[in-house]
């Protein structure tokens, strides 16, 4: 038997085989270091989705380390629950697009027409040119609240702040909507029988009707999640993860539904047309599935996280749309980038993230590309970043310190 080889490097001795395995360990971090500061080895994609960075939480990385870790998985869409200044200056010059926004305890305030100006003039006006701002959220999941001074005072907000971009001629560049829960359906099933609550349909129609005429979005946030863990017995764990199944078949349109929330998406388009709109687009500005719960939330899982994610993000990259609007790819945000421990409620609720705040992925979801694992710490003059590898293979880590 022909005997290995023996090489000597600093004073000690190395079997062969052992010599290879490091110079192909070697050669892997050259090749990955050289891929995310290099344009010349490989361009990624920008990916189509967006991310909800949340920041309910006492140690996540620097909006300065955000910026990296989102430049080096090419996500390019941002969605905040406030206007962070601190956030906002970390992307300065880069080609990341925000939605920003204000909670609903400001919805009172915003309808004053001065105040609205004011906070524009505060949170938007100094960032254009800089950072790009696309979208304002007038409050989040207001109609599905119990707060009746709140339901009135979320039309008056929305126009409040669009009369201020006016003002400031900032109209054209910065769109204002507001985020609904799906829990606004009075039905959902067939999607093309959805309807909205009639409890809010005198709140929802003017809302229609200002977002018709201002050419912005109805967003919506939608969870399958929920479905399931409530109904695990009724509900197909395949339908809801966008795996294998049978499907489901819509009987006034003969239109297939392979997974839910495509069709939930569709019923709040039909939901909308049964209000006299077919002209607004509906886009997911949440949708996620946790890592981890409490012992009664069925579903809530490592696996089924990954799955979740992994099956929407690979039809987003197809760009897929909707059986009922096919021509239309989904728009998502996933939530959320970061797992936030300082949420409230059960324990999904501080387990959406793909990301635990010291950098490392919650799971990997499997992608065209590679995507080094890293941290990131930075000084006055300069920005480190410490690699490891991940995989030889085809694996992004979808981006998130979070979320």
């Amino acid at each position: 038997m022909q005997g290995s080889k023996t090489w000597v490097r600093g004073g000690k001795k190395f079997q062969g085989s052992s010599v290879m395995a490091a110079a192909q360990q070697s050669l892997s971090l050259f090749f990955f270091f050289s891929l995310c500061l290099s344009d010349s080895i490989l361009q990624i994609q920008s990916l189509e989705v967006g991310v909800n960075y949340g920041q309910i939480a006492n140690n996540l990385p620097s909006p300065t380390q955000v910026a990296v870790l989102l430049e080096s998985v090419s996500i390019t869409r941002v969605k905040l629950y406030d206007a962070d200044p601190n956030v906002l200056q970390a992307f300065t010059n880069s080609n990341v697009e925000f939605i920003i926004g204000f909670g609903n305890e400001y919805l009172l305030s915003m309808t004053d027409a001065m105040k609205a100006q004011a906070w524009i003039q505060q949170h938007v006006q100094p960032y254009i040119g800089q950072t790009s701002i696309k979208c304002i959220t007038v409050g989040n999941e207001v109609l599905t609240g119990n707060d009746t001074v709140l339901l009135s005072n979320l039309l008056p907000a929305m126009q409040s702040v669009y009369a201020a971009l006016s003002n400031l001629g900032l109209n054209q560049k910065v769109i204002v909507t507001t985020a609904h829960s799906i829990g606004i359906l009075a039905n959902s099933f067939p999607p093309s029988s959805g309807t909205f609550r009639s409890d809010l349909a005198g709140y929802i129609q003017p809302i229609l009707n200002f977002l018709s005429m201002t050419k912005s979005p109805f967003l919506i946030n939608a969870y399958p999640f929920f479905a399931y863990k409530d109904n695990p017995g009724q509900v197909s764990l395949e339908y809801v993860l966008f795996e294998q199944n049978s499907g489901m078949m819509d009987p006034n349109t003969n239109l297939h539904y392979d997974n839910m929330l495509y069709a939930q998406i569709d019923a709040v388009y039909s939901a909308i047309k049964a209000m006299g709109h077919t002209d607004i687009e509906v886009r997911v500005s949440e949708t996620g599935w946790p890592s981890k719960g409490d012992p009664d939330e069925t579903g809530a899982t490592l696996d089924n996280a990954r799955a979740y994610n992994g099956n929407l993000l690979a039809r987003i990259e197809r760009k897929e749309g909707t059986p009922g609007k096919p021509s239309v790819p989904v728009d998502v945000f996933l939530f959320a980038l970061f797992n936030e421990d300082l949420k409230p409620g059960p324990a999904s609720e501080r387990n959406y993230g793909l990301y635990y705040p010291n950098g490392t992925p919650v799971y990997n979801i499997e992608l065209q590309g590679y995507l080094p694992q890293f941290t990131v710490y930075s000084s006055a003059k300069k920005k480190i970043m410490d690699f490891c590898i991940i995989s030889l293979s085809s694996i992004i880590t979808p981006w998130i310190i979070y979320t």
